[in-house]
């Protein structure tokens, strides 16, 4: 099954898309990778979805990448006694540890940790923002606030702390217990929530121990200034544009977005942009205008990955919302400003590399002559992500005989991933290219391709050769002599 668009669709997996049949009409729909998201449903009910899906993925032969989600800490105020109360603009509100029932004055906070990071001036969030408050004076157990956007608080509402690095692990207990079970289950991507630093990153990556890649989500203000040093550790990035819009002014986030995609672009690893892309298709079967816009902003960056959320996972029509994420993709990447836009933001920085050049010949080779597809063999991910870094005019064929690897670039932009036999030799890796242009329906006989590849064989980080030939190789030579 071929894909007739480059940027990858992430459908996130759950009440309404359950079982192997809807599962399967999303990745006939268009779904690239799927999401298991570790803050809803038992451990039980993700395996067996797992299950479903390499059962999908071995029937078509087309590797599918699973992500796990980590929930993250969950910052929450406690209960009230009467179950809500109405804050008004200039109220005063103390929160603290106290886990007696709140009340119109005060509700315990049970997070001693953000009482250790606060100081006055600081801003407490509460329901996704809807209520707003100063830290007027502050103590290890204690914050006395004024109110200045009032609402209706009630039962352990969810609290942003957006002003300062709170002194929390990205992974609580309920992650470090979820990312072994994803790790065992056999994930490619595990998603880390809360990312402050990269040390956060660095944790994560120690108790991984190398069975999944992992993709940072970007969702609070301190991961924005620490950005650079964040994506230096991480595989991916996820924009979770959701809690960036809450933490930060809600005109800050496009801007944040288009740099984070061009970062990750430039350091050839792969960018999500999640969050709200076709919320509307919850409830109904069309999106809003603005949605799609939305959506085809994202592809016109360059993000390797366009995510739905509760559209796939709780709305009335999963299938339809991936439908319409595959017919906005298709629709602008033949738009000629696409390729305009494309082309005038790729950047040449960290390009210095023996790797990164044949990649960049590769594109232009491809470019400038009658070339049908780039075939790229890796054996860690690394030649593909930098012929996707290009994002050449061409397809993308990105073979390895490590399926683990091919799952993992299901997230690259552009990359067709296919299994091959271990080869032994560069002949049998052009002969095997050739093949499956063929198969894929990428080229005839009558085309050329180019082979990217590193020799000696089967080793990783090693490319350091590029080959034009014939998209009937194997039918001219007949040979598998060097």
């Amino acid at each position: 099954m071929r894909r007739h668009r480059n940027v990858k669709i992430v459908a996130t997996l759950g009440p309404s898309s359950s079982d192997v049949d809807t599962i399967r009409a999303l990745f006939e729909a268009g779904a690239d990778v799927f999401r298991l998201n570790m803050s809803h449903g038992e451990q039980s009910e993700q395996r067996a979805r797992y299950q479903m899906i390499r059962q999908i993925e071995a029937e078509t032969g087309r590797p599918i990448g699973v992500l796990a989600d980590l929930q993250g800490p969950k910052l929450r105020v406690g209960v009230f006694a009467a179950g809500a109360h109405e804050l008004d603009e200039g109220d005063r509100f103390r929160f603290d540890l106290d886990p007696a029932p709140g009340g119109p004055e005060r509700v315990q906070l049970p997070h001693p940790e953000i009482f250790a990071a606060l100081k006055p001036g600081s801003r407490l969030l509460v329901n996704d923002g809807k209520i707003r408050l100063r830290v007027e004076d502050c103590g290890k157990d204690f914050a006395d606030c004024v109110v200045t956007i009032g609402g209706t608080i009630s039962n352990r509402k969810g609290v942003n702390v957006p002003d300062v690095v709170l002194p929390l692990a990205a992974l609580s207990d309920k992650d470090r217990a979820d990312l072994e079970f994803a790790c065992d289950l056999g994930v490619d991507w595990i998603a880390l929530s809360f990312v402050q630093r990269a040390q956060d990153v660095t944790e994560a990556r120690g108790l991984v121990r190398g069975r999944a890649a992992i993709l940072s989500k970007i969702e609070k203000p301190a991961a924005v200034d620490a950005f650079a040093e964040i994506l230096a550790v991480s595989d991916g990035i996820m924009v979770a544009r959701g809690d960036l819009g809450v933490e930060l002014p809600v005109h800050s986030v496009p801007p944040i977005q288009k740099r984070l995609v061009r970062a990750c672009r430039q350091a050839a690893k792969p960018v999500i942009v999640a969050t709200q892309m076709l919320e509307s298709m919850i409830e109904s079967p069309m999106p809003t205008r603005a949605e799609v816009s939305d959506v085809a902003t994202a592809i016109y960056e360059g993000a390797d990955a366009i995510m739905l959320s509760a559209e796939s996972a709780a709305g009335r029509y999963p299938v339809e919302a991936v439908q319409t994420m595959d017919s906005v993709a298709r629709s602008v990447e033949v738009d000629p400003v696409y390729r305009d836009v494309i082309d005038a933001s790729r950047g040449t920085a960290n390009r210095a590399s023996v790797a990164d050049s044949m990649a960049v010949a590769a594109r232009e080779i491809a470019e400038t002559t009658d070339i049908a597809v780039i075939c790229a063999y890796t054996q860690s991910s690394t030649t593909v992500r930098l012929v996707a870094r290009e994002r050449p005019r061409v397809p993308i064929m990105a073979m390895s005989s490590e399926l683990p690897v091919l799952r993992r670039m299901a997230l690259v932009w552009g990359a067709h991933c296919v299994l091959t036999p271990i080869l032994e030799r560069f002949k049998q890796a052009v002969d095997n290219a050739a093949a499956a242009a063929r198969h894929f329906e990428f080229a005839d006989v009558t085309r050329k391709l180019i082979v990217i590849a590193g020799v000696p064989f089967n080793t990783a980080g090693s490319t350091n050769i590029l080959r034009v030939a014939s998209c009937g190789e194997r039918l001219l030579s007949g040979s598998d002599t060097d």
